[in-house]
């Protein structure tokens, strides 16, 4: 059944495209790595706001000017009075942000696309995403296909290629990002709000633009992600044969959910009435919420492979697969701004990563490199290097893995823990370190059967009413998080 959905002709339909099943290789990944590059990275500058939704939430009629976004950079600086326009009268004379081409071309000498792929690979990611066109319209890939308001709007080197054949050449699967939303060099209107900024996606001959650009990645590169941002220019119809001679093109190919097509609703976006009304309920939503609401969780769509919340997650698992996507500090882009406390903790995104996964998601974690040099900042490698430290001795635990029917408990001594499964196994992951050998594991029920820590030392089970007593025969050592291994419960068990 599997086979004959990944190779039968899809058809450019919701039936067609609804009966295929996913492939496996994305749900048992888990862990990709997302990279922010191009001309942004050079000026490298975002507002010191604090996170994107502290800035919706604080100002919301300049939240899109004042984010820390540092590759929202070109819209920014076309308010005058923001934070980025005044950094860039000063630091370069206000010149034009085309001029930030060359400096990145020049940096391009320095970069290694083999370096990065090992990297990446150490981080113990199974697929790397690449922003091959941001909301700046400038490509990362030599496109045959003219952009009519700037020429030459793109590298001459094909970054895309080089990458995609490093990261395979690593074992690791490869994907594209693309803004198809928004392009700055055919809207050049400033955005401010969160209505401006979904109102904002261009129209007259965009569309046929940007399906001839995408239809180009997929042709060069059969990237196995395709990965959209914003909405989509075209109407339904269209965007359904994109998909389909994707995934006809690339068997195994996942599209996301960023593909919300040009509709009344986004149409109406686009007049002012429209953008105001829009803003007045989001400015509502938001206080409705006090605050509380994180991040970004994209609408449905009729048809995606997997949802992508931002800067947020899940709290319960979710049936359709989804990817948690986020920076490792407020940017995804390199900030020049970014001090070590903006940075998120390296054992707080393991746990974001676990729990994601313990809910049915992967985690799409961004590297953001210079744009002088290509390099990557050692307070992102870091983070990658705990990642890959801690997946070298717990990813039995995550690799191909799926929810149990709970994805999460504490324990007695208030220790968060977090579930998944593979074959007969129940993996029970303890996000952080117990002081002592024994382990009360709230209202939860475990089969009375030795379990396992990662280096094979026995863990004996003993069920207490409703809970389970977990004793370890020796103390925990430091980390960010243990994986122990247990046989999975009979599903009648309570």
């Amino acid at each position: 059944m599997l086979l004959q959905s990944l190779t039968s002709t899809i058809q450019p339909t919701l039936e067609s495209l609804g009966s295929r099943v996913a492939p496996s290789w994305f749900d048992e990944a888990k862990f990709g790595i997302f990279i922010h590059w191009g001309v942004f990275a050079i000026p490298a500058f975002g507002e010191h706001f604090g996170d994107i939704s502290a800035v919706f939430k604080h100002d919301y009629d300049r939240a899109v000017v004042r984010s820390p976004y540092s590759e929202w950079y070109q819209n920014a600086i076309r308010v005058p009075g923001t934070a980025a326009h005044t950094f860039h009268q000063e630091t370069f004379n206000g010149a034009p942000y085309t001029d930030f081409k060359q400096p990145f071309v020049d940096g391009l000498k320095h970069w290694d696309p083999d370096a990065w792929a090992e990297t990446f690979k150490k981080s113990g990611a199974r697929y790397v995403v690449l922003v091959t066109k941001h909301h700046d319209g400038f490509c990362l890939w030599p496109s045959a296909v003219h952009n009519p308001h700037l020429d030459h709007w793109c590298t001459e080197r094909d970054i895309v290629g080089e990458l995609a054949a490093a990261v395979r050449r690593a074992g690791l699967k490869f994907g594209v990002y693309y803004s198809g939303g928004i392009d700055w060099s055919f809207n050049k209107k400033p955005v401010s709000t969160l209505g401006d900024f979904v109102g904002s996606v261009p129209g007259g001959n965009y569309g046929a633009y940007a399906t001839a650009q995408v239809r180009e990645l997929i042709e060069r590169y059969e990237p196995s992600v395709l990965w959209n941002d914003i909405a989509w220019p075209t109407n339904l119809s269209s965007l359904l044969e994109l998909f389909a001679s994707y995934y006809n093109r690339v068997p195994d190919g996942v599209v996301n959910d960023r593909w919300l097509h040009a509709t009344w609703y986004m149409k109406a976006l686009r007049t002012k009435l429209g953008r105001r009304v829009f803003d007045a309920l989001a400015k509502r939503a938001l206080a409705k919420s006090a605050g509380n609401q994180k991040g970004v969780v994209p609408p449905p769509i009729p048809h995606s492979d997997f949802r992508t919340p931002e800067y947020t997650v899940f709290p319960d698992i979710q049936a359709k697969k989804w990817e948690a996507t986020r920076g490792m500090s407020h940017s995804f882009g390199f900030n020049r701004n970014d001090k070590p406390d903006d940075y998120e903790p390296a054992h707080a995104l393991l746990h974001g990563f676990i729990d994601a996964v313990s809910k049915n998601g992967n985690l799409l974690l961004n590297v953001g490199p210079r744009g002088v040099d290509g390099g990557i900042p050692v307070e992102q490698l870091d983070r990658l290097n705990c990642f890959g430290d801690w997946l070298s001795k717990n990813g039995h635990a995550i690799y191909g893995t799926r929810p149990w029917k709970i994805s999460d408990a504490r324990t007695g001594c208030g220790l968060d823990v977090r579930f998944t499964t593979s074959g007969g196994d129940l993996h029970v992951i303890l996000l952080g370190t117990p002081s002592a050998e024994e382990l009360v594991l709230k209202d939860v029920i475990l089969a009375e059967k030795p379990g396992r820590m990662n280096d094979g030392a026995p863990v004996t089970v003993e069920r207490r009413g409703n809970d389970s007593v977990l004793r370890l025969h020796s103390v925990l050592p430091d980390a960010a998080a243990h994986a122990l291994t247990f046989a999975l419960p009979d599903p009648d068990m309570d």
